[in-house]
């Protein structure tokens, strides 16, 4: 069964959020300050590198000196011959795979397209959220006036699903839960839980209020699971969340 909302505002809650570091993002002020942690090796063999991206950390380079820190320059220093497979956006924590040959790359980049990887992310959201289980089924495409920010456009917009699993209804409010991209459009998850009335936690883009007041964007890539370029085993890997 697929449930859908309209966004009409954060749920109620009788949360407290902690003290944030500044207020929402603005692209014409946001300063970028990535963590200064080493890789987290998730698994590393000839052909796959597995690692643990950290929140705040690009994924590749931005535009500009001071946006060329990413965790795929610093997988270059150390990996001169790893491949780009994917990307996690900038405040998302997680599992994120590179290649290690241009071979590993084409079929790992192969299973992404062909939607036969399994990612499974984990989440805070604003309110309680019910059912205990659901997809959202909106298709979504860039805000043009307001990049990088993604919405929902039943005309123009390309096909984005997500399920969704609900874990625990906290006493404060909130929920966690996993979610389950079945497409990967851009900020994909982050558009379909604010649709949905319940904003992840920390969004900077998308949550307002007391919803955005969080020292981080409460997504993380939780695991990941493909066929292994070479074996053709499938592989799953896993990083702690840290919230």
């Amino acid at each position: 069964m697929v449930f859908i909302w309209q966004f009409a505002g954060p749920a109620r809650t009788g949360l407290t959020p902690p003290p944030r570091r500044g207020h929402g993002r603005h692209m014409s002020d946001f300063v970028y300050s990535p963590p200064d942690t080493p890789l987290r090796i998730i698994h590393r063999d000839a052909d796959v590198l597995v690692l643990d991206k950290p929140a705040g950390l690009l994924s590749v380079p931005g535009r500009g000196e001071e946006r060329a820190d990413s965790l795929q320059s610093r997988v270059l220093a150390a990996f001169p011959e790893a491949l780009l497979v994917h990307r996690l956006d900038l405040d998302t924590s997680g599992v994120i795979v590179f290649a290690l040959s241009a071979a590993a790359q084409k079929s790992l980049g192969q299973q992404f397209e062909a939607r036969q990887t399994r990612k499974v992310y984990l989440a805070r959201l604003w309110g309680h959220l019910q059912p205990e289980k659901g997809q959202v089924d909106l298709p979504l495409t860039v805000d043009w006036p307001n990049r990088p920010r993604q919405h929902v456009n039943h005309e123009t917009g390309k096909p984005a699903v997500t399920d969704w699993r609900v874990m625990r209804l906290a006493a404060d409010g909130t929920t966690r839960v996993r979610l389950f991209p079945k497409t990967g459009r851009t900020h994909q998850l982050r558009v379909h839980m604010m649709a949905l009335g319940h904003p992840i936690l920390g969004d900077p883009l998308y949550a307002e209020g007391p919803a955005r007041e969080f020292d981080r964007l409460m997504l993380h890539a939780d695991s990941l699971r493909f066929r292994h370029p070479q074996t053709g085993v499938m592989q799953t890997y896993s990083a702690p969340c840290p919230f």
